[in-house]
């Protein structure tokens, strides 16, 4: 490929759009065409995003059809349900990465009953550290990223599932998130004086990426219990599971993720007794990950963290799009976070 190569972001006021502009103003090889936002057209970048000074002057335009078709490749940041009928209007040359949920599941069932509405079909699953599954992305022009706790977990628990270490059933996983996830919506439960000083649970035994994380894992059953934590961004998702075989250690564990991960640019093993936490990946497309086997019920017991806005839902993003352009991999991507 050669500089030119230019894309276009619809949904472009919400955070991960916001994030996935400042990735590719630095991004040496894409030029942003059209930026959209549904509620914010009209408006300068700006406005809307003061962090985006690069951008500042750039007009949002309405989200249509028509201001993306010329773009090569379109990033749909849209709120979950909005990307299919989008998508189905571009034409079949435009590549797509899609942000949201309409097209990650493969099963209709799971589908309407956490989203609601007929199946809009699955797409290629974004996440290039799966097994085969960067040749996939790359051959694909419509692709569909994870969801944010997805990632996290995913990462944490399938190398474990495919290696046999754990039993694919009665995976219990509790995750936390800073507020970025929910979106940037003015409601009364995530303002700053509801959210500060508190951890909250919700949408517990029944949130909308459990059939995704079962469906990339090879888990067939997974409890799952998400936590709001007082923080713009960051996951910190524990994912323990049955040891399969008595006598499982922490350097067995510690080996199957080495293996998965060795030469992965962004998926990162911790050292032998250092743990993951989340500000470590801020800014960053990069997953920590740490192993061990829980002393009393034998479990093997995953820590994993990720910047919610990186691996989990930009920069992600960004690397698909890489992978569909055939540019560097890691083009434009920091596996280095900002702290503190």
């Amino acid at each position: 490929m050669h500089m030119g190569v230019v894309v276009a972001v619809a949904g472009a006021s919400g955070y991960a759009g916001g994030e996935l502009l400042r990735m590719l103003a630095g991004h040496p090889d894409l030029e942003i065409g059209a930026v959209t936002g549904h509620g914010s057209a009209g408006e300068p970048l700006g406005a809307v995003h003061p962090q985006l000074v690069s951008l500042a002057d750039r007009v949002l335009a309405p989200t249509t059809p028509d201001a993306l078709a010329g773009a090569d490749l379109v990033f749909l940041a849209l709120p979950h349900g909005a990307s299919a009928s989008l998508a189905a209007e571009l034409p079949a040359g435009v590549r797509v990465v899609d942000l949201g949920a309409d097209h990650r599941l493969t099963d209709p069932a799971a589908w309407e009953r956490h989203y609601g509405g007929p199946h809009p079909g699955a797409w290629t699953y974004g996440l290039p550290e799966l097994p085969g599954q960067r040749q996939r992305i790359a051959a694909s022009p419509r692709v569909a990223t994870t969801g944010c706790y997805a990632v996290a977990v995913i990462l944490a628990l399938a190398p474990l599932v495919a290696a046999g270490l754990v039993e694919p059933e009665d995976v219990v996983v509790v995750a936390a998130s800073g507020t970025s996830g929910a979106g940037r919506a003015a409601t009364a439960h995530l303002l700053g004086s509801e959210v500060m000083g508190d951890l909250s649970p919700y949408k517990v035994g029944a949130h909308q990426h459990v059939p995704e994380m079962l469906q990339a894992t090879g888990a067939r059953t997974l409890a799952f219990t998400p936590v709001l934590a007082p923080m713009p961004r960051g996951i910190l998702a524990t994912v323990t599971a049955r040891a399969a075989r008595a006598g499982t250690t922490a350097a067995d564990a510690r080996a199957v993720l080495a293996a998965a991960y060795g030469d992965e640019p962004f998926v990162h093993l911790l050292s032998e007794g250092r743990w993951p936490h989340t500000a470590a990946t801020s800014g960053s497309n990069s997953a920590h990950l740490q192993a061990t086997v829980d002393a009393s019920s034998g479990r093997v017991v995953v820590c994993s963290v990720i910047d919610n806005l990186g691996k989990g839902a930009a920069g992600q993003a960004v690397q698909c799009a890489n992978l569909m352009l055939g540019l560097a991999e890691t083009a434009g991507l920091a596996a280095d976070g900002v702290a503190p």
